[in-house]
C-alpha cells in the first residue's frame, strides 16, 4: 500500500468546506482520476455542523488527504490554513462545488513547464450531467454578456478566482494570502498580486466543471455577495471599481423604472423594453448556439437576469451602507 505521508508533492489543493460533504464527494472522485499523480489534498472543515470526515476517511487509501477540523472563519482564512500545512511547491485552490478534470494537472504541469509564472487561474464550465439550471447558471457566469465580461475571463488583467486558482507558494509568503474572510476575497488577492508585479497567467485549458447553486433563490444570494464583494474590494483598493461594474445596478434599476415609464412614456417604455428584449435575446441565442440545448437556452434568461440583478442589488447596498 503506498504511503501517502511519505510522497512529497508538487502540487498541494486546498478545499475550503462547510458544510458540504456530498459535493466533497464529486470532487474528490475527480481528483481520483487525475492523469498527473504528485499531488496532494489538504480538505479544511470550516467549522461545519454537517462534516465531510466520513467522506475524507473513504479517500484516505486513495489519495494523499489531510484532513483539518477548525472554528469557522470564512474561505479566505481556511484557505490560508490550508496554505500553512501545504507540502507542495505549487498552492492550487478550488471551491467545493468543483469537478475537476482528468486532465487538469497534467496542462498545469505543461504550461508551468514552459512558461515562468508566480500564479495562474483557468475558467469555469458547467457539464452535460449537470441540472439544467446549473447548465444555465454557468453560461451566464462566463458569459461576456452578463457579468462574465467583467469576471477576468481575459488574459489581460487576468484575476483568478477561487473556484480555480493556484500559486506558487513564495506568493502566499509574499501576499500573506487572503485579507478578506468572504465576499471577493479573490479578486482582492488578485489585485495585490498585481500591484506586486507577480507575474499572473489565464491558462485557458486549465478549467474545471462548476457545479455552482442549485435554485435560482440560491444563486440570487450568491451573485449579491459577489456585488458588495467588488464594492468592498473598491474601498480597500481605490480605483478597482470600473465603470463596467455599474452595469448589473443599472440594468437593475432600468426594470425599476419600467413600471413608471409605462405610466409617464409610453414611448420610452416602449423603447426601453425593446432594448432589454434585445438583450436577453442575444443571451438566449448565444447560449444555443453555445450550449446546443433549448432547454438550458431558455433557463439562461431568467438566469441572466437573476445574476445581474442581484450582482446589482448587492452592489448597490453596499455602495449605501445598507448591507
Amino acid at each position: 500500500m503506498t504511503n501517502f505521508a511519505e510522497m512529497q508533492s508538487r502540487y498541494s489543493i486546498i478545499v475550503p468546506v462547510y458544510n458540504r460533504p456530498h459535493e466533497v464527494q464529486e470532487l474528490l472522485e475527480s481528483l481520483t482520476r487525475q492523469t498527473f499523480k504528485n499531488f496532494e489534498v489538504i480538505l479544511v472543515e470550516d467549522g461545519s455542523t454537517l462534516t465531510s470526515q466520513q467522506v475524507y476517511e473513504s479517500f484516505a487509501n486513495q489519495l494523499a488527504i489531510r484532513y483539518f477540523f477548525k472554528p469557522n472563519s470564512g474561505p479566505g482564512p481556511s484557505r490560508n490554513f490550508g496554505f500553512q500545512q501545504a507540502r507542495g511547491e505549487y498552492l492550487v485552490v478550488f471551491d467545493s462545488d468543483c469537478v475537476v478534470p482528468e486532465h487538469y494537472l497534467e496542462v498545469v504541469e505543461n504550461y508551468l513547464n514552459h512558461h515562468v509564472v508566480d500564479a495562474w487561474g483557468g475558467p469555469d464550465r458547467g457539464r452535460k450531467d449537470f441540472t439544467v439550471l446549473q447548465q444555465a447558471m454557468g453560461f451566464t457566469m462566463a458569459s461576456v454578456l452578463t457579468t462574465g465580461g467583467i469576471r477576468g475571463g481575459r488574459k489581460k488583467g487576468f484575476q483568478p478566482r477561487s473556484f480555480n486558482m493556484g500559486l506558487h507558494k513564495s506568493v502566499f509568503e509574499k501576499t500573506g494570502g487572503f485579507k478578506f474572510d468572504r465576499l471577493a476575497e479573490d479578486i482582492e488577492l488578485s489585485v495585490r498580486m498585481r500591484q506586486l508585479g507577480l507575474q499572473v497567467a489565464l491558462i485557458e485549458d486549465a478549467f474545471v466543471y462548476h457545479k455552482r447553486r442549485t435554485t435560482f433563490r440560491q444563486f440570487f444570494r450568491q451573485v449579491s455577495d459577489f456585488g458588495r464583494g467588488r464594492v468592498r474590494v473598491g474601498k480597500a483598493h481605490p480605483g478597482e471599481v470600473k465603470p463596467t461594474h455599474w452595469f448589473p445596478a443599472f440594468f437593475l434599476i432600468g426594470l425599476l423604472v419600467l413600471p413608471l415609464l409605462l405610466i409617464f412614456s409610453w414611448s420610452m417604455f416602449v423603447v426601453v423594453a425593446l432594448a432589454y428584449s434585445i438583450y436577453l435575446a442575444l443571451i438566449f441565442i448565444d447560449c444555443l448556439r453555445t450550449t446546443t440545448s433549448f432547454m438550458v437556452a431558455l433557463a439562461s434568461v431568467p438566469a441572466a437576469i437573476i445574476q445581474l440583478t442581484g450582482y446589482g442589488s448587492g452592489f448597490l447596498k453596499e455602495v449605501f451602507g445598507k448591507a
